[in-house]
């Protein structure tokens, strides 16, 4: 019987980009947040590479980007004080959301800042984006990737933060020590769970 190796994780690099957006974009088709952004779904299926780039080439600075080998799964974190991620980054990410989205972007933006309100004010470490392509998942690629910080995060006594919008992923972070704070309904939008994990 052969044995499946452990997936090992490494940080995403800018030769990760374009890769790593199209995996995004296959674990998120279905996502209601980004259902309810891109109700259309071949109009989905176009934006959301463009959309996943944007948002890495913001994060990689940061230096808490996470993937394996094959590149078929992401994790986007923001160490304690990187989010917001500072005016300019925010306004330019703010720039392309508004071209992708298009006319609903009054309903949406409206939704996402009362989304963003929410957001804890203690000292964290913020997971902005957890995925593996629909072909790869349950093989602990998710798992792997997220034990870089949540391995610092209980060496260093740090607590960690997430939204997760899909009800059933709600187990799998509960694992993983995180545990619901609170149920978001997004104006004229989806519910967003709230979920806080303290340092074990």
């Amino acid at each position: 019987m052969s044995v499946v190796p452990t997936p090992t994780p490494r940080k995403a690099s800018s030769a990760d980009v374009d890769a790593l957006a199209i995996t995004l974009s296959g674990a998120f088709d279905d996502d209601p947040l980004t259902v309810w952004l891109f109700p259309e779904t071949e109009r989905r299926r176009r934006k959301l590479p463009t959309f996943f780039r944007s948002l890495l080439r913001a994060s990689l600075p940061f230096g808490e980007v996470y993937t394996t080998d094959e590149a078929k799964c992401a994790a986007i974190w923001n160490p304690p004080g990187t989010f917001p991620m500072g005016w300019y980054i925010d306004t330019k990410l703010g720039i392309t959301t508004t071209r992708l989205v298009g006319p609903r972007i009054a309903v949406c933006a409206q939704g996402l800042m009362y989304f963003a309100s929410h957001h804890p004010k203690e000292r964290h470490w913020y997971l902005q984006m957890l995925g593996t392509e629909p072909a790869s998942q349950s093989r602990g690629l998710g798992s792997a990737i997220l034990g870089p910080v949540l391995e610092r995060c209980d060496r260093e006594g740090e607590r960690a933060y997430l939204e997760s919008s899909k009800e059933r992923n709600i187990p799998f972070y509960a694992r993983h020590g995180f545990a619901v704070t609170q149920e978001i309904q997004v104006p004229r939008g989806p519910v967003v769970w709230a979920m806080w994990r303290d340092p074990r």
